[in-house]
């Protein structure tokens, strides 16, 4: 039997896709093994948000080839997307294939083989039209189903459009049956991923609003998340449906970017922070312990001190749960990057960038223990997960459904299974120790 090693970088979309590719393997009777073990395939699923995301990349590429030299090597994902020939020029790379290639990988390569010519197999994203579905599966508790792909909005930061093309939707039938199939294999949790999933349906005529309510009637998941939602595109529909469903968790992740209007008018984002704060506010006002995440760059060509400022005060004020910080990184064929290089915007020191980011993330960390600690003594459900180090700490993790992270003493009978109970104390800024809500403590 042949076998594949398959390893992922990036979003939660690709590690969706990366699930498909592995099922697509299974059929075809190869053996999946982990990354970086002796196999006759390697396929490198890759991102590019960002230059330290290329630089990663690069670095799987290389680590691939010096520990398994005879390995046919694939790339894929958004880097291969955007730079093809810069990776087709790594010795060993074999394939490189296109976002829309991704999914007729064994239509485009047939014998694997390696050959003295890398194969560049990559078409124009903007001509992408089909919908590749996909969802992560193997040993984690939750799935990741992806629902939607590609994005129409033009982010002056961003090129994700570039790399995966318009937006398009997979139909709600389509989703809903790959829902019950995650069932059949034992997943209790499902993460609906894309990369702007707010404008799912647009292009199919229906909605998100429709896949929520259809989801939620799927027996035998207990949990959905909705992994990230542009706040323009979060209406009080969809706020007060969570708020009120069987199985949709209160659990929201808004990227706000910057807490300046001038620097969100730069970045063409679709929103000022007064639209931002009104969603918290509607959220916090129907699920008042709900756990939400923000992402946030600095760093930002033009962003002064002041605007810096601003989007720290109003971090600062906002009711939400944690930050995701990212440093503004050049990419290139980017209107911010053309800005810069025209002379219509200043970069900033790379020395700055990065203190702002340190700042942020100790204000991440002050969020985060605030919204922990204000969950204490409460009774929450918690998925418990089956973690490779459980057997060296003595401990077992898992989330609360709104995503307060827990531990409790090792039980290997409630690994992937749901538990009632209590948080009872602060055993690090990243964990709750937990008992079963049945405990009654004699101390």
């Amino acid at each position: 039997m042949s076998s594949v090693s398959i390893h992922t970088l990036g979003c939660k979309l690709n590690y969706a896709e990366s699930g498909a590719l592995s099922d697509e393997f299974r059929r075809r009777q190869f053996d999946i093994v982990p990354y970086g073990q002796a196999s006759d395939v390697t396929v490198i699923n890759t991102c590019s948000v960002t230059e330290e995301a290329d630089r990663k990349c690069r670095q799987a590429i290389r680590r691939a080839m010096r520990l398994n030299p005879d390995t046919y090597i694939v790339v894929t994902g958004c880097y291969a997307q955007l730079q093809p020939d810069n990776i087709a020029a790594i010795p060993g790379v074999d394939s490189v294939l296109g976002s829309a290639e991704k999914f007729r990988l064994f239509d485009l390569i047939s014998d694997f083989e390696k050959r003295e010519q890398t194969q560049i197999h990559v078409s124009c994203i903007d001509e992408a039209t089909e919908f590749g579905p996909a969802f992560a599966s193997g040993d984690r508790t939750r799935a990741f189903l992806k629902i939607q792909d590609g994005c129409d909005y033009s982010c002056s930061f961003c090129t994700i459009p570039m790399a995966r093309g318009r937006s398009r939707s997979a139909k709600i039938t389509q989703i809903v049956a790959q829902a019950l199939e995650i069932v059949d294999r034992g997943f209790r949790e499902i993460v609906l991923s894309g990369v702007n999933i707010g404008l799912f349906g647009e292009d199919t005529g229906e909605s998100l609003i429709e896949l929520l309510r259809a989801l939620d009637s799927v027996t035998g998941i207990e949990r959905f998340r909705i992994s990230s939602i542009e706040p323009n595109l979060l209406t009080d529909e969809i706020i007060d449906f969570v708020a009120e469903s069987r199985a949709f968790v209160p659990h929201f992740h808004m990227p706000l970017q910057s807490g300046d209007d001038e620097i969100l008018g730069k970045m063409r984002r679709r929103y000022k922070r007064e639209r931002y704060a009104d969603r918290i506010a509607k959220i916090r006002s129907v699920m008042p312990d709900a756990c939400i995440g923000v992402d946030i760059i600095v760093g930002f060509p033009d962003e002064t001190d002041a605007h810096f400022m601003r989007t720290f005060t109003f971090l600062e004020e906002l009711p939400v749960s944690y930050l995701h910080v990212f440093t503004y990184s050049e990419r290139p064929n980017t209107v911010a990057v053309d800005l810069v290089e025209s002379g219509a915007a200043t970069p900033i020191q790379k020395v700055i960038r990065g203190n702002r980011n340190a700042a942020l993330r100790r204000l991440s960390e002050s969020k985060r223990t605030h919204f922990y600690e204000s969950q204490l003594g409460t009774q929450r459900t918690v998925l418990w997960e089956d973690r490779q180090n459980r057997s060296q700490t003595g401990m077992m993790t898992g989330f609360t459904e709104n995503y307060v992270k827990v531990e409790r003493e090792i039980d290997p009978s409630l690994v992937n299974q749901t538990e009632l109970i209590r948080l009872v104390e602060m055993t690090s800024s990243s964990t709750v120790r937990a008992e079963p809500a049945s405990f009654v403590s004699l101390i």
